[in-house]
């Protein structure tokens, strides 16, 4: 022990080689500890609404706003300030609009700057020069700084900054140099971004939000149902493709797969017209997709049907594959009477609302035909060697997990898989049974092997295991009895349709079960809360997103267009800053467009979950933490260097 103690000393004694180096890092350590906390954005369910995200990712859910009210206060119109706060998000588009309209753009400019400066001092003033001056654009960092520095030792300040600006000017700069400052701005109104699940599927542009993420300066995601699907799609399991397709056919996005990732769906539209030529397809209507021609919405329609039957068999035979997955009833090709149109479930017969199926064989429902192989083929290859999807799971793959502990909050998408009486639910995986905090481990570690096992069994079995976690009872990421596909799509009958979710929901307001749910993954249940989405909030009928007294955030609060009728609002977001919780209720967003046209910000209500009373810092943070014991190493390090333990490197 004490000669790895001295072996630690040694190394540490190469990166800081003497007293002074080491007391210095020790003082610098102690500085930032003191600084105010910066702030934590979190969204949840996106669901590929991308122009939506990038412009609360722009406001910060409101956070720039109020940097903007805390810097002019009543000194500034609230017009002014909603104009100045648009320029921030959208600055090359609005200077676009402002010089066919403005008449003296030298005073503009001069106006402009001095404002962005001031909002530029006011956001930078809680990190250290060393974080600001890595964020600084590298053309105008250092004039960037000398303006928002105090310069105690210049006689006339207003001269000296006056002649900066007038320059920047006169050298036709200001433009670019408006543009820099706003996105210094934004880069640090928000130091770090949390996505709680459900990038992908239903909205147009998951794959425009997941460039947008790769270029994020800080970011951490906790993967959603929908987005280990697309995983496991990308890993080449057929159950997940299936999926995958059928639902960018049903929201009328198939143009991600081919225009956004170049998946070739030519292959499966010419078999669904040839197979389904005289079939309406009346039971795979597209949802909500508007600007499609008689013969695109045919087409998707058809295509819509072909991979849903595709689905079902390829469904069945993963089932087969792994009984241990315990899904044998939700195989339901086989209990279809094809000569009556009728199903029989539970023991009751249901009529079918359609009853063509020319390619099913009833002695062998679950077998692919020869061209449904053939096409499913080709789209494992295509998946497998997308290039631009394979760079977007990787992504998601170093950047996420199932879960993440942050600051005291506990992380993720879906729920912990409870029994009735509100203990964890023990599951059982390949074998072996896990519950609570081990269970989101297994699962984890199942996703990962599904891309880099080398073992081939093991390999497939994460494969499986990505498929298992989209749509199974005791996955957490799902949370409900049954995935009802094929009975929403065949059978009128709503009690068919219903899927009943997991005990989990019926105890977010009771503490007790709250608390053990914490201390399960290693948090005290004091100061503690989980952030989590997946069911949206209902509120227009009255539901609260904060439940359990505040240690529950439910942040789905229906981004997607999709489920905007049933929430009544367009997405919660929080906002964790140095003094405290901020949630924020959005109005629809109407576009880009109208944004920097009419300056028509989203609407946000903000509900304050929890204020300090003492402002938090990075001490109270887990970077905090980690400072701190470096801070013991360091100190540890001296007083070895003053006893003659180690000697200087001089």
């Amino acid at each position: 022990m004490e000669e790895l103690k001295m072996k630690y000393l040694e190394r540490l004694s190469e990166l800081y080689p003497t007293i002074a180096s080491a007391s210095t890092e020790i003082i610098n350590l102690q500085a930032i500890l003191h600084l105010p906390k910066a702030t934590e954005h979190f969204l949840t369910d996106i669901h590929g609404e991308y122009e939506a995200f990038s412009h609360v990712l722009k406001n910060g859910s409101g956070s720039i706003r109020r940097k903007i009210d805390d810097v002019f206060g009543n000194t500034m119109s609230s017009r002014d300030k909603q104009s100045l706060a648009t320029l921030i998000y959208y600055p090359t588009e609005k200077m676009d609009r402002i010089r066919r309209e403005e008449p003296n753009m030298e005073d503009w400019y001069k106006i402009t700057l001095y404002r962005l400066i001031e909002v530029c001092k006011r956001t930078m003033s809680k990190y250290t020069r060393s974080k600001v001056r890595k964020a600084l654009p590298k053309d105008f960092a250092y004039v960037i700084e000398e303006l928002i520095t105090e310069k105690a030792d210049v006689l006339d300040k207003e001269y000296y900054y006056n002649s900066i600006i007038s320059t920047i000017i006169e050298t036709s700069r200001a433009e670019e140099f408006i543009v820099a400052l706003s996105e210094v701005i934004q880069r640090l109104t928000v130091d770090h971004l949390h996505i709680v699940g459900d990038i992908y599927d239903r909205g147009p542009g998951p794959h425009i939000i997941m460039d947008k993420l790769i270029r994020h300066h800080s970011v951490d995601i906790q993967w959603g149902n929908h987005d280990v699907l697309w995983m496991g799609a990308a890993a080449g399991q057929r159950g997940c493709i299936a999926n995958v397709i059928r639902i960018c056919a049903r929201y009328g996005n198939l143009d991600i797969l081919e225009d956004g990732y170049g998946i070739n769906l030519l292959p499966l539209a010419t078999y669904a017209l040839e197979t389904y030529a005289d079939d309406p397809c009346t039971c795979f209507a597209l949802k909500g997709s508007t600007g499609y021609t008689a013969r695109e919405k045919e087409m998707e329609v058809k295509m819509h049907k072909a991979i849903s039957i595709i689905q079902f068999k390829v469904e069945g035979q993963i089932i087969k594959k792994n009984p241990g997955f315990k899904l044998e009833k939700r195989n339901l090709l086989h209990h279809i009477d094809f000569e009556n149109g009728t199903i029989e479930l539970d023991g009751k017969v249901y009529e079918l609302l359609d009853k063509n199926f020319p390619t099913i064989d009833p002695r062998r429902p679950y077998a692919l035909t020869e061209e449904e192989e053939d096409i499913m083929d080709r789209l494992e290859r295509a998946f497998l060697g997308c290039q631009k999807l394979q760079e977007h799971m990787r992504f998601l793959l170093n950047k996420g997990g199932l879960y993440k502990v942050y600051n005291q909050n506990l992380l993720y998408h879906g729920c912990v898989p409870l029994n009735p009486d509100g203990s964890l639910k023990s599951v059982r995986i390949y074998g072996k049974v896990y519950k609570g905090k081990a269970l989101y481990e297994v699962l984890e570690s199942y996703v990962r092997k599904g891309f880099f096992a080398l073992d081939k069994k093991e390999k497939e079995r994460g494969k499986d295991m990505m498929w298992y976690i989209w749509l199974h009872e005791n996955s957490p990421l799902f949370g409900k009895d049954k995935m009802a596909t094929f009975e929403r799509y065949f059978l009128a009958e709503k009690e068919t349709h219903k899927e009943k979710k997991n005990p989990y929901y019926e105890f977010l307001e009771n503490e007790e079960v709250v608390d053990r749910i914490l201390a399960e993954f290693g948090l005290p249940g004091e100061g503690t809360h989980i952030v989590n989405g997946h069911v949206p909030v209902k509120s227009k009928a009255g539901e609260s997103p904060i439940k359990c007294q505040g240690k529950v955030l439910v942040i789905d609060g229906g981004f997607s267009k999709a489920y905007q009728k049933e929430t009544g609002i367009a997405g919660y977001t929080l906002i964790y800053n140095s003094y405290g919780l901020i949630l924020a209720a959005h109005e629809p967003f109407e576009s880009t467009e109208a944004a920097i046209e009419k300056e028509s910000d989203i609407h946000s209500d903000s509900t304050i979950v929890k204020r300090v009373i003492a402002r938090k810092t990075v001490g109270d943070t887990d970077i905090g933490r980690e400072l701190k014991k470096r801070i013991e190493d360091l100190a540890w390090l001296l007083e070895s260097y003053r006893e003659g333990i180690i000697a200087e490197k001089i």
